[in-house]
């Protein structure tokens, strides 16, 4: 005994370590032992509007399984739906996946927890414009001020059965399908504080052990989380109390004489009893016709008075029901017009705003565009004016360089004719010089051979002493036009003039 609560020590210690809070949707607990079967209980009233109800299930803690009471709960949003959790078989043990908020029901196993909670999704009730709608079918509506109601027969296609797991020998077969593994994918909310602390008190009291009470809790349901004493409370159907008696023995101390006078005594008590029955036989035959015969009477009154009853009653239900669904249509037909309405207002504001938007994109357009022309515009001018000014500085450029380049040229064409100038000068002053040399290098013979000649006629006897000095001044003549002229010499010595001199040329400009 002690080894098996060491080892259920260990076992809630690893599940404290693996997991902070049972509301995790995974793994909790492992567990060798299959836990009990559901206890089949009542559903407590809904207390008002917006509860939801949670199924029961068995957890377990170091002392064994003890069993979490059903209750309803106010979900933590609006939309949210309630998915339980299960115990499953795995890898040798069972192991618990606790139950999560979401706004779809996910897989729990395919347990029958009951209340619209059938092993496959809730047919409990649904949302619908931020209202819960319960189907009285399935839930205790009772007396509540609740008029989200409807009725909806749930038909159970699966064998019913008070199984508790899922998996291993004996447990349900089911298997998640594909928009059940989605779910269980999607974002969850873990269970409400109220929600655990319904646990915990569930935990901490004793008659909730399936070791005390040997599968039938002494609350196996509340109206709200923790009350597991107040008037909401139910107890599993079949729980019954055992009344022990004891019995005293008589004394044994008796004597002979007593012995016999009792005997007597016996004997006569048995004589009177015998009479008795006798009489009461027949009493109580009569009695049991009459009471058969009342019993009778009462019954076919009491029938008929169940029959009016319940025939009035279906009367006032079919009259609150028909008056109900018809205060539902109009409700719903009020909502519809609402919503119709809505949906106008919604288009024509969406037109409006539709219409302001399409004139503030087209005023936009319209002044984007006019700043884009005129930067455009703005930006041509400047490009145009940058253009002149280039090319117009190009131009002046390009006239410089003409000028430089013309006046260039005619400082060279001023320099080829000044070197052509001083050639020709330079040429005609040679030529002169070399014309001045030839006629030198010519005069020169010339007078020689006049001064020759005057020598030899000088020598000669004077025939004519009167003509003596004409030979004379004409050789003079020639020397001197020789020496002051020496481009042409004179021809002859006989005394012939010279040609004057050329005129001298002037230099080409």
């Amino acid at each position: 005994m002690h080894r098996l609560c060491s080892i259920r020590t260990l076992a809630f210690v690893v599940m404290m370590l693996a997991v902070s809070a049972v509301s995790r949707a995974q793994v909790a607990v492992s567990v060798n032992i299959a836990p009990p079967a559901l206890p089949v209980y009542q559903q407590p009233a809904c207390p008002s509007a917006g509860y939801m109800w949670t199924p029961g299930y068995w957890a377990y803690s170091p002392d064994g399984y003890y069993w979490v009471p059903g209750t309803w709960v106010e979900a933590p949003a609006v939309g949210l739906l309630w998915t339980p959790g299960y115990w499953a078989f795995g890898n040798g043990g069972y192991v618990w996946n606790a139950g999560y908020w979401g706004p779809q029901v996910g897989f729990y196993g395919g347990i029958a927890y009951g209340f619209g909670y059938t092993g496959v999704g809730y047919q409990g009730g649904y949302w619908n414009n931020r209202q819960f709608y319960y189907n009285r079918a399935v839930n205790n509506v009772g007396t509540t001020n609740i008029t989200n109601v409807y009725n909806k027969t749930v038909i159970n296609n699966t064998t019913v059965n008070r199984v508790s797991y899922n998996g291993g020998t004996g447990g349900t077969t089911a298997r998640p399908t594909a928009q059940q593994e989605a779910a269980m994918r999607a974002k969850h909310t873990p269970a409400t504080a109220a929600q655990l602390r319904h646990q915990e008190a569930a935990r901490a009291n004793r008659a909730q052990l399936a070791s005390v009470n040997h599968g039938r809790p002494a609350v196996t349901a509340t109206s709200k989380p923790g009350e597991f004493t107040a008037k909401g409370a139910a107890a599993a159907k079949g729980t019954t109390t055992e009344n022990k008696t004891t019995a005293t023995k008589p004394s044994p101390s008796r004597d002979k004489e007593s012995t016999t006078a009792a005997t007597r005594a016996s004997e006569k008590k048995a004589a009177e009893t015998k009479a008795t029955e006798n009489n009461d036989a027949k009493n109580r035959a009569a009695e049991n016709k009459a009471a058969e015969n009342k019993s009778a009477a009462n019954r076919a009154a009491e029938n008929k008075a169940a029959e009016n009853k319940a025939a009035a009653n279906r009367t006032t239900e079919n009259k609150a029901a028909e008056n109900k669904a018809a205060a539902n249509r109009a409700s719903e037909n009020k909502t519809a017009t609402k919503a119709a309405a809505t949906r106008a207002s919604e288009n024509k504001a969406a037109e409006n705003k539709s219409a302001a938007n399409r004139a503030a994109e087209n005023k936009a357009a319209e002044n984007k565009s006019a700043t884009n022309r005129a930067a455009e515009n703005k930006a041509a001018e400047n490009k145009a004016a940058a253009n002149r000014t280039t090319e117009n500085k190009a131009a002046e450029n390009k006239s410089a360089a003409n000028r430089a380049s013309e006046n260039k040229t005619a400082t060279k064409a001023a320099a080829t004719r000044a070197s052509e100038s001083k050639a020709a000068e330079n040429k005609s002053a040679a030529n002169r010089a070399n014309e001045d040399k030839t006629a030198a290098s010519k005069a020169a013979p010339t007078r020689a051979n006049d001064n020759k000649a005057t020598t030899q006629r000088a020598a000669k006897p004077a025939a004519h002493p009167e003509a003596a000095p004409k030979p004379e001044a004409h050789s003079e003549s020639p020397v001197t036009e020789a020496h002051a002229r020496p481009e042409k010499a004179a021809p002859h010595a006989s005394g012939e003039q010279a040609h004057p001199p050329k005129e001298e040329e002037k230099p080409r400009q």
